[in-house]
C-alpha cells in the first residue's frame, strides 16, 4: 500500500445520480478527500478495480485501505469533522452499519430511477454511451 498525502474519493462519473451526490458533497460537505471519477482515476495505483468501482462508490484511506459502499460514506463524514463526523461515526456502527448497507445497495442497484439518474447508470461501464475502450 502507498502511503499518499489526501485520501481519495472514487465515484462513477458517467451515473448523473453519482456525479450530483458528489457535487453535493463538493460544496456542502468540507472533506480533505480528493474527488475523482473512475474513469479518470488510475485505479491500479489506487488498489482497486473498474469493476469494484462501477459497483459501489470507494474511500481509499491515506495508508491505500479501500473501502466502498455505505461504509466509504461513513469515512468521508467522518473526514469531513464537525457535525459530519457524529453521522460517520454512527454509520459505522452495528446494526446501523448493517442498515446503512442494505439502503445503499438500495440506492446504487436503482440509481438510474434516481433524480439526476440517467438510463446509462444501468449499463456497465463498457456498455455506455461514449464508453472509453481499455487497450
Amino acid at each position: 500500500m502507498t502511503r499518499r498525502e489526501r485520501p481519495v474519493l472514487v465515484y462513477d462519473g458517467d451515473c448523473g445520480f453519482c456525479t450530483t451526490s458528489v457535487r453535493f458533497v463538493e460544496r456542502r460537505v468540507p472533506t480533505s478527500a480528493r474527488i475523482v471519477a473512475f474513469q479518470f482515476a488510475d485505479l491500479d495505483a489506487l488498489g482497486t478495480t473498474a469493476q469494484r468501482a462501477e459497483y459501489e462508490v470507494l474511500w481509499v484511506d491515506r495508508a491505500g485501505r479501500v473501502t466502498g459502499g455505505a461504509q466509504a460514506i461513513a469515512r468521508l463524514l467522518m473526514d469531513a469533522g464537525g457535525v459530519w463526523w457524529p453521522l460517520g461515526a454512527v454509520l459505522r456502527v452495528p446494526p446501523v452499519r448493517w442498515i446503512a448497507h442494505g439502503v445503499y445497495r438500495l440506492v446504487a442497484n436503482n440509481r438510474h430511477r434516481m433524480p439526476g439518474g440517467t438510463a446509462a447508470c444501468v449499463l456497465p461501464a463498457a456498455q455506455r454511451p461514449g464508453a472509453r475502450q481499455q487497450g
